[in-house]
C-alpha cells in the first residue's frame, strides 16, 4: 500500500509537470492505463476454451533476446551462476569474467558505483533493457546499477549481446546489449535470510519470499540492505533496496505487476589519485571534499555524498493466443530524484546569484545539485510461430521529463534562503518499431532479418548551451544467416547497422553529430558433451563515433568528441570445457585493435592530423577464465581470472595517458548444505578477491592544457587514476525454507 500510495502521488506531480511543459494530459494517461485493462478484460471474455497452463514465463523479455539459430554473438548467465558470488557487489562486478567485458568501482572493492565497458564502448553505449524496458537514462544515456542495490538477488537470467545485436527498446547498442530478467512465479512458496560481511566493513543484508502459485496468483518480494566502508578514503556507501512482484497465471494468460527499486546514499570517489607519489604511497587517498581552514590545515566536509532514489513500476501481460500466437504489452513508470552535495572554495557568489558580504563575493560555500525525473511509457510484442517461420513485430513509445536545478546551502559568512542558482530541463520522447522475421530456409540453413525505425525528439535547456530542440530518425537493418553443417559445428555471419544520437553532456561539449555504426559479425559454434566453443570475428566501423577523451567535466563525468572515421577489429572465443566431470574450465578471450583514423587535434596551438591512433579505454587483449572444481555434491570450488592488457586513456597515444596491464584472480568457494527439516538449505558462500594482492587501476583519466608562459604555447598532459583493492574477502550464508 505506500508503494502504491507513493506511486499515485507521484502521478499527480507528473502530471503537473506535463502540463508545464506541455507534453501530456491526464486525459491521456489514463486513456493508455484503461485500454490496457480493457484488452485485458477482453481477453479473459473471449477466449474461454484453453486447454492447459502454458509456459510464459521468459516471454516478456524474448522479445529483445537472441536466440539459438540467430546469427548474433551473445552469452547466456542464469541466476545459478550467479549466486555463489553474489555477496554484496554490483550487477557489472558479477559479469566482469564474461568475454570482452572489463569492469571498475569507484570506491575501489565493488560496492556503491560499478561499471562496465564492452567491446572499448563504455556503459552509455550498452543497451541496458529490465524485462524488456530500457533502463539507460534517458539523457546521459548510462546506467547507473547503484539505483538497484542487490538487484542480482532478484534476477533469472541475463543475456550479454556483444555489437549491434538484435533490435530492442531504448538507446542505440554501441557496444552491447544487456538484457536482464526478473523472477518470476514460483508454483511453490518458499522464504530466503541472506547475510554477508566482508573487508571494509561490507555487509549486505537479504530476505526474500514467494508465497507459491494458489487460485491463480502469486505474490514475491525481496528487502536488502548493503552497506560499506569501500577501499577508498571515506568511500562509503548505505543502499536499501526491494523488489515485489505479484503474478497472476491462468491457462495461457500471464500479468506480473511488479515494484522495485532503492536508495543510495554514498560519498564521493569520482575524482581518482593524480599526485604519483599518492599513487605508489597512499592508495586509498580521496580528494573528493578536500579544503583548507583558516589556518592552512587539510580538512574534509564529511558530507560530500551522492544521494538518490529510484523507484521502478512495471505492468506485463503475457497472452497465448493459439500453438501460434504469443504477445507481450507493457507499461512502465519510473521515479526518480536526487542529489550530490559540494563544499567549493573560494566561489564568487554572483555567480550563484547571491548578494556579497560586506562587500566582499568570494566565500567557500556548500551547493547541492539535483535532478528530478520522471520515465514512463509502453512497450508491446506480437509473435507468430510454427516450424520453420518465427516472426515477431514490438515496439516502444517511451516519455522522459527531466528536471535540473541547483541549490547554495551554506556560505562563510551566512547561510542564504532556498535558492536556485540554475534552473534547467530535459525532455525526450523515443518511439521505435520493429519487426522481425526468422526461417528455416532447410533443416540446416536459417536465414534472420530484422528491421527497426527509430525516431527520437529531445527538448532541452542547459547553462552551458543554448536551448536544444531537435529530432532524429533512425532505419536500424540487420540482417544475417545460422547454417547447422552437423551435430557438432555451425556457422554465422551477420550485418548490423546503428545509429545513436548525442547525450546532454556531448551538446555541452559540443560534439553533437549523431553516430553510425556498421557492425560485421563472422562465428562458428562447435558443440559436443565435453567442449563447447564459440568464436567470432567482428568489424565495427564507425561514422562519427563518440570517443572518450579521457578527460572528465565538472562533475566527475566523461567527456565525449567525435572522432570522424573510426574502427574495431577483432576475435572473441569462448568455451566450456569440462576436464571430467568434476573439472569444468570457461576460458575466453578478445583479441583487437581499436583505431581512430585521420585523428585530428590541438598541439601546440595548432590543430594536427596524427594519423591512426588508439581509442581511448580499448584494450587490445582480454582473457577470462572460470576453473571450477565439484569434488562432492553441493561443493563448488573456483578460481576466477581476469587479465586485461596495457590501453590508451586518451587518443593521442600519449605515454601519459597509459594505463597498465592486470592481472587479477578471485577464489570463489560454495557448499550447499541440504536439510530437509524445516530449513530446507543452507548455503555457505566464500569470495576472495585478488588473492594475489596485485596493486591495479582498472580505470582512468586523461587531459591536456596549454602553458604559454614561457612565450610560445606548449602541450602538457595529466592524468589521474582509480586504485582497485588489493586481496579482500566476503563471507555469506544464505537459509532457504
Amino acid at each position: 500500500m505506500p508503494l502504491l500510495f507513493v506511486f499515485i502521488l507521484r502521478m499527480k506531480t507528473l502530471f503537473k509537470k506535463s502540463t508545464k511543459y506541455k507534453v501530456l494530459s491526464t486525459k491521456t494517461c489514463f486513456s493508455l492505463f484503461s485500454i490496457f485493462f480493457s484488452l485485458l478484460s477482453f481477453s479473459q471474455e473471449t477466449k474461454k476454451d484453453t486447454t492447459k497452463v502454458t509456459e510464459l514465463k521468459e516471454v516478456t523479455v524474448s522479445s529483445v533476446r537472441a536466440k539459438d539459430k540467430n546469427p548474433i554473438t551473445y552469452t547466456n548467465v542464469s541466476k545459478e551462476e550467479i549466486a555463489p558470488r553474489n555477496l554484496g557487489q554490483d550487477v557489472p562486478v558479477l559479469l566482469q569474467y564474461l568475454p570482452s567485458v572489463v569492469t571498475t568501482t569507484d570506491a575501489g572493492n565493488g560496492v556503491g558505483y560499478t561499471y562496465m565497458r564492452v567491446r572499448g564502448s563504455d556503459g552509455s553505449r550498452i543497451n541496458v533493457t529490465l524485462n524488456g524496458v530500457p533502463f539507460n537514462d534517458s539523457e546521459s544515456q548510462g546506467t547507473f546499477f547503484v539505483n538497484l542495490p542487490d538487484f542480482a538477488s532478484s534476477l533469472e537470467s541475463v543475456q550479454l549481446q556483444r555489437g549491434v545485436g538484435t533490435s530492442t527498446n531504448g538507446a542505440g547498442a554501441f557496444g552491447a546489449s544487456l538484457n536482464m530478467a526478473t523472477k518470476s512465479y514460483q508454483e511453490k512458496s518458499y522464504a530466503e535470510i541472506s547475510n554477508s560481511i566482508g573487508s571494509f566493513n561490507t555487509r549486505k543484508h537479504t530476505l526474500s519470499f514467494g508465497t507459491g502459485l494458489h487460485n491463480n496468483f502469486e505474490m514475491n518480494g525481496r528487502i536488502s540492505n548493503i552497506a560499506s566502508d569501500g577501499f577508498i578514503d571515506r568511500a562509503t556507501s548505505n543502499m536499501f533496496g526491494y523488489f515485489f512482484n505479484v503474478n497472476y497465471v491462468k491457462e495461457s494468460t500471464l500479468v506480473k505487476l511488479l515494484a522495485f527499486g532503492g536508495k543510495e546514499k554514498t560519498y564521493q570517489a569520482w575524482y581518482g589519485i593524480e599526485d604519483p607519489e599518492k599513487l605508489k604511497d597512499d592508495r586509498t587517498f580521496n580528494p573528493a571534499g578536500m579544503y583548507f581552514d583558516e589556518f592552512g590545515n587539510m580538512q574534509f566536509y564529511d558530507n560530500e555524498t551522492d544521494n538518490y532514489w529510484q523507484n521502478h513500476f512495471q505492468l506485463h501481460w503475457t497472452e497465448k493466443w493459439s500453438e501460434n500466437w504469443i504477445s507481450n504489452a507493457a507499461l512502465h513508470y519510473t521515479i526518480g530524484k536526487g542529489y550530490f552535495e559540494q563544499y567549493k572554495e573560494d566561489e564568487d557568489l554572483t555567480d550563484y546569484n547571491l548578494p556579497a558580504f560586506n562587500g566582499n563575493s568570494i566565500s567557500d560555500l556548500v551547493r547541492k545539485r539535483w535532478l528530478d525525473n520522471d520515465f514512463f511509457g509502453a512497450t508491446f510484442s506480437l509473435n507468430y510461430k510454427n516450424e520453420n517461420v518465427d516472426l515477431l513485430f514490438g515496439g516502444a513509445a517511451n516519455r522522459y521529463l527531466g528536471l535540473h536545478y541547483g541549490e547554495v546551502v551554506w556560505t562563510q559568512n551566512y547561510i542564504p534562503n532556498p535558492n536556485r542558482y540554475y534552473d534547467n530541463y530535459g525532455n525526450k520522447d523515443d518511439v521505435n518499431f520493429y519487426t522481425k522475421a526468422s526461417y528455416n530456409v532447410t533443416n540446416k540453413l536459417n536465414l534472420f532479418a530484422d528491421l527497426q525505425y527509430r525516431m527520437v525528439f529531445y527538448d532541452a535547456t542547459s547553462v552551458k548551451f543554448d536551448a536544444v530542440n531537435d529530432t532524429f530518425r533512425f532505419f536500424n537493418p540487420k540482417a544475417g544467416l545460422n547454417y547447422q553443417l552437423n551435430e557438432k559445428n555451425a556457422f554465422y555471419g551477420y550485418f548490423g547497422i546503428a545509429n545513436k544520437e548525442p547525450r546532454r553532456d556531448d551538446y555541452e561539449s559540443g560534439a553533437i553529430k549523431p553516430e553510425r555504426l556498421f557492425d560485421y559479425e563472422l562465428g562458428w559454434k562447435y558443440n559436443t558433451k565435453k567442449v563447447k566453443l564459440y568464436a567470432n570475428a567482428f568489424y565495427m566501423r564507425y561514422n562519427d563515433q563518440l570517443v572518450l577523451t579521457g578527460d572528465l567535466n565538472d562533475v566527475g563525468a566523461p567527456i565525449f568528441i567525435n572522432s570522424g572515421k573510426s574502427y574495431r577489429l577483432g576475435l572473441e572465443v569462448e568455451s566450456t570445457i569440462a576436464l571430467t566431470n568434476k573439472l569444468i574450465l570457461n576460458p575466453n578471450f578478445t583479441l583487437s585493435q581499436n583505431k581512430n583514423e585521420d585523428f585530428y587535434y590541438e598541439i601546440n596551438g595548432v590543430v594536427q592530423n596524427l594519423g591512426n591512433t588508439n581509442i581511448a579505454f580499448s584494450p587490445n587483449f582480454i582473457f577470462g577464465n572460470r576453473f571450477s572444481y565439484l569434488p562432492v555434491k553441493g561443493l563448488q570450488l573456483s578460481v576466477l581470472s581476469k587479465f586485461v592488457s596495457e590501453q590508451y586513456m586518451g587518443n593521442i597515444d600519449s605515454d601519459v595517458s597509459k594505463l597498465d596491464s592486470y592481472f587479477i584472480n578471485d577464489f570463489n568457494a560454495s557448499y550447499d548444505w541440504q536439510i530437509n527439516k524445516g530449513i530446507k538449505s543452507i548455503v555457505f558462500s566464500a569470495l576472495v578477491n585478488n588473492i594475489f594482492d596485485v596493486e591495479y587501476e582498472s580505470n582512468g583519466y586523461f587531459y591536456t592544457y596549454d602553458d604559454d608562459s614561457s612565450g610560445s604555447t606548449i602541450t602538457y598532459g595529466g592524468a589521474g587514476f582509480y586504485p582497485q583493492a588489493g586481496m579482500n574477502f566476503l563471507l555469506g550464508m544464505n537459509l532457504k525454507f
